[in-house]
């Protein structure tokens, strides 16, 4: 890693700025300062970093003065209003919202996909969607060795994905039934525990929420497969912090098991997870907390012969977010592309 960086995390207070912050510490990002922002409601906590007690401050106009590097996860409308600030001041943006994510002048980077984009940036680089990630970290192994032309995929997408809050109210709600009581839905549209309903995105005119049409649009971009059929099925589960997902892959050619279990055994990210004889397979209880992707269920589609299925299980906050943001600042600065590429000077 090169030289020290001035950084500020735009968010910080919520569930994955939370993880921005452990990981920074945990990677031992090279840091030669770190601004702590939020609203003004956050304004004034404490957090720990390296033993160190740093105070939350408001954003505000001059925030980004003597920033490097933001990373923000303070939602799609905060990063509207601050991230081209954030640029205009010298910094560059990994913004985790949906805010920047189809524009055709910002890189959608996964590391162990597509490195090479970040470099194209002009100041502002996005992280995908959760269920993008996860998905893509699984199957781009695959797809490098034999193309994939269709994918199915059906999510379970924890409460994570909907904030702290929607994980403190499936807590609360889980207790009130055993208490024998009405569970209350405040954050999540209905009860969240001991149940589960589609993804509560808006809904489009085709019938696809919005979710499910991320995972199409995302995954043609950072593919660069603009073609690549995708249909999605988003649905909320009563589980904390990690997603799971199952994918039926359609392959131009046929993909043995064998093959597909090599690739990812041997790709960054991910982590091969089977037991046949115990019918052990990746769990959210498991992912959660873990850096790679837990991938298992490998069989073939006994409908068609170039189908194969697989299934997932993946930390929502973390790789699905927090991590992958990191992993992105972490490229910008051993490759030296934190100054937008059209500044660069080659020698």
């Amino acid at each position: 890693m090169s030289k020290p960086t001035r950084v500020a995390i735009l968010g910080v207070t919520g569930a994955v700025g939370s993880e921005l912050l452990q990981l920074l510490e945990e990677r031992n990002f090279p840091l030669s300062s770190l601004k702590l922002l939020a609203s003004p409601r956050s304004a004034g906590r404490t957090l720990d970093f390296k033993g160190e007690s740093l105070t939350v401050e408001a954003v505000n106009e001059n925030a980004f003065q003597d920033v490097d590097l933001v990373l923000a996860s303070a939602g799609g409308a905060t990063s509207k209003t601050w991230a081209k600030k954030a640029v205009d001041a010298g910094a560059v943006v990994v913004d985790n919202s949906s805010a920047f994510r189809m524009d055709k002048n910002v890189p959608l980077v996964v590391p162990e996909i597509n490195p090479e984009a970040a470099a194209k940036h002009q100041g502002i680089i996005a992280n995908p969607n959760c269920t993008t990630i996860l998905m893509g970290v699984a199957i781009y192994p695959l797809h490098k060795i034999q193309t994939i032309e269709r994918i199915i995929v059906a999510t379970y997408q924890s409460a994570s994905g909907a904030g702290a809050r929607a994980m403190e109210e499936l807590r609360v709600q889980s207790q009130a039934i055993l208490n024998g009581e009405t569970p209350q839905a405040e954050i999540l549209p209905y009860p969240i525990a001991f149940n589960l309903f589609p993804h509560n995105s808006p809904l489009s005119e085709q019938g696809y929420c919005e979710e499910e049409l991320k995972m199409l649009k995302e995954t043609r971009k950072i593919f660069s497969e603009p073609d690549l059929r995708v249909s999605a099925t988003c649905v909320r589960v009563p589980v904390l912090r990690a997603h799971s997902e199952t994918i039926n892959l359609e392959f131009a050619q046929p993909l043995t098991i064998e093959q597909a279990k090599e690739a990812i055994s041997q790709a960054p990210g991910v982590k091969l997870v089977e037991d046949w004889q115990k019918n052990y397979f990746p769990m959210p209880m498991e992912a959660s907390g873990q850096d790679d992707v837990l991938v298992g269920r490998i069989r073939q589609d006994l409908s068609h012969p170039n189908c194969l299925e697989l299934w997932l299980s993946g930390d929502q906050i973390r790789k699905g977010a927090a991590l992958n943001a990191v992993q992105i600042a972490e490229l910008l600065v051993e490759k030296n592309w934190l100054t937008p590429q059209q500044q660069r000077v080659s020698v």
